[in-house]
C-alpha cells in the first residue's frame, strides 16, 4: 500500500537561490547550484517513496522520542546516530540544536494543543544534521527533517533558528492533518502554516508576548555579510532584506499585490506573506502569549477544517467560524480575525479568488535556465 506523495518542503525559498545564482560570486554560484541540484534530487526520491510506514505506524504513548543524525556532510540519510532522547548534549552546535527544537516544537503541540507529535500519534522525530557540505536549506521530506550547514558566506548553520525547525516540522503536522496542495493559495497557505507556528514556537520558548516578538521567520541564518534580517518577515513583509546578491524580498503583504507566477509551486513562498500578516494582525490585536488564542483558532482550523484545497478566502471563512466556536459569535476573537483578513484584502465571507498559475516545482532549476545564468 503506498501512501500520499508529499513535496519536499525547504526553508530556503528558490527566488533566494535564483538571485544567488544570478548575482553572487563564483564560489556562491555553485554554492546555488549545487543546493538547487540536490534538492531536485531528493524531491525525485521522495516522488519514488511509500509513506505506508508513517501512516500504518501504531500509536505511541505520549512523549518525546528524537533521534539525532549527522551525515557527516555526505548525503546518505539518516546517517550515523550522535544522540537520543535523555541523552547528554553532544557539544555538536547542530546536533544538540536540533535535537533541542525538535523538543520544543514538540512541547507546544503537545502542551498547547495536545498533539502527540506530528501526527497526533507520537511519530518519532528523526533528524539529520551536516547534510551535504555547504549546503544552503533545511528541509522536512515527509519522513525526517535535514539541516545543511550552510555556506559561512551567506548563511549559517540552519540549526541556528528554532523558528526554522518549528516551520520545518509544521509541514509534518500539516501533512498529517489537511494535507494542503502544495501549490498556489494552497501551497501559500501550507507555508504560511508553518510560519506560524514556527514563530510560536520561538515565542513560546523565549516566553514573548505579542508585542516583545520579532515576528521574523529565520532571524541569525544570514551572516554579516548579507543586508537582512531574516528569511521573512510576517509583521511587514516585504521587508526582511534587500541585498546585493540575494535580491529584494518580494513578499506582499496584500491581495491588491498578490504575486502571480510560475515558478515556486505558483509562489508558495512569496504569497505566504498575506495570510502571515493576516495572522500577525490577528495576534496582535488579541495580544498576549499568542498560542493561546490566535494559535488556537489557527491550529483547529487547520487541523479540523482545512481541506487539501483550502485557499486565502476559505481560510478566512474558516479561521472566523472557529473563533465564533470557541469564543462565541461576535466575540472580541472573532472581530479580531475578521479585521485580520480585512487588513490584507479579504473579507470574511465574500467569494472570488485570483487566477492560480500551474506550478512548475518548489525548487525547480530547468537546465537551460540555470546554464543561462552560469554564464
Amino acid at each position: 500500500m503506498n501512501g500520499p506523495i508529499h513535496p519536499l518542503h525547504c526553508i530556503v525559498p528558490p527566488h533566494m537561490l535564483k538571485n544567488m545564482l544570478a548575482n553572487g560570486s563564483a564560489a556562491q554560484k555553485q554554492i546555488a547550484l549545487t543546493s538547487l541540484s540536490v534538492s531536485a534530487q531528493l524531491r525525485g526520491r521522495r516522488q519514488a517513496l511509500s509513506e505506508a510506514v508513517a501512516y500504518l505506524a501504531a500509536p505511541q504513548a505520549a512523549g518525546k522520542r528524537r533521534l539525532i543524525y549527522t551525515a557527516n556532510n555526505g548525503s546518505t540519510l539518516p546517517g550515523q546516530l550522535v544522540r537520543q532522547e535523555g541523552d547528554a548534549a553532544t557539544g555538536d552546535a547542530a546536533a544538540d540544536e536540533a535535537y533541542e527544537g525538535a523538543g520544543a516544537t514538540y512541547d507546544l503541540y503537545f502542551d498547547v494543543y495536545e498533539r502527540n507529535s506530528l501526527d497526533g500519534q507520537g511519530l518519532r522525530l528523526d533528524s539529520t544534521v551536516h547534510y551535504q557540505k555547504d549546503y544552503d536549506n533545511a528541509f522536512w521530506d515527509g519522513r525526517q527533517m535535514v539541516y545543511g550547514d550552510g555556506d559561512g558566506q551567506l548563511f549559517n548553520r540552519f540549526t541556528v533558528s528554532v523558528d526554522v525547525i518549528g516551520h520545518e516540522l509544521t509541514h509534518g503536522v500539516t501533512q498529517y492533518s489537511s494535507n494542503l496542495n502544495y501549490s498556489g493559495q494552497a501551497g501559500a497557505l501550507n507555508e504560511s502554516m508553518s510560519d506560524v507556528f514556527g514563530s510560536l514556537v520561538k515565542q513560546r520558548l523565549l516566553g514573548q508576548t505579542a508585542d516583545e516578538a520579532d515576528w521574523l521567520i529565520g532571524a541569525g541564518l544570514f551572516t554579516a555579510n548579507v543586508n537582512g534580517v531574516a528569511l521573512r518577515s510576517m509583521k511587514a513583509p516585504g521587508t526582511a532584506y534587500n541585498d546585493p546578491v540575494l535580491g529584494v524580498d518580494p513578499q506582499p503583504a496584500h491581495m491588491r499585490d498578490y504575486v502571480n507566477t510560475y515558478e515556486d509551486n505558483g509562489g508558495v513562498h512569496i504569497n505566504s506573506g498575506i495570510p502571515n500578516h493576516a495572522f500577525y494582525l490577528a495576534a496582535t490585536e488579541l495580544g498576549g502569549s499568542v498560542w493561546e488564542k490566535a494559535g488556537r483558532i489557527w491550529y483547529v482550523a487547520g487541523r479540523d477544517r482545512f481541506s487539501n484545497i483550502t485557499e486565502f478566502q476559505g481560510a478566512a471563512n474558516l479561521t472566523s467560524e472557529v473563533a465564533a466556536e470557541l469564543y462565541g459569535e461576535g466575540s472580541l476573537e472573532q472581530q479580531a480575525v475578521k479585521r485580520a483578513w480585512e487588513g490584507v484584502g479579504i473579507t470574511v465571507g465574500a467569494g472570488g479568488q485570483p487566477p492560480q498559475p500551474q506550478p512548475t516545482g518548489c525548487l525547480a532549476a530547468p537546465a537551460a535556465w540555470i546554464r543561462a545564468l552560469l554564464k
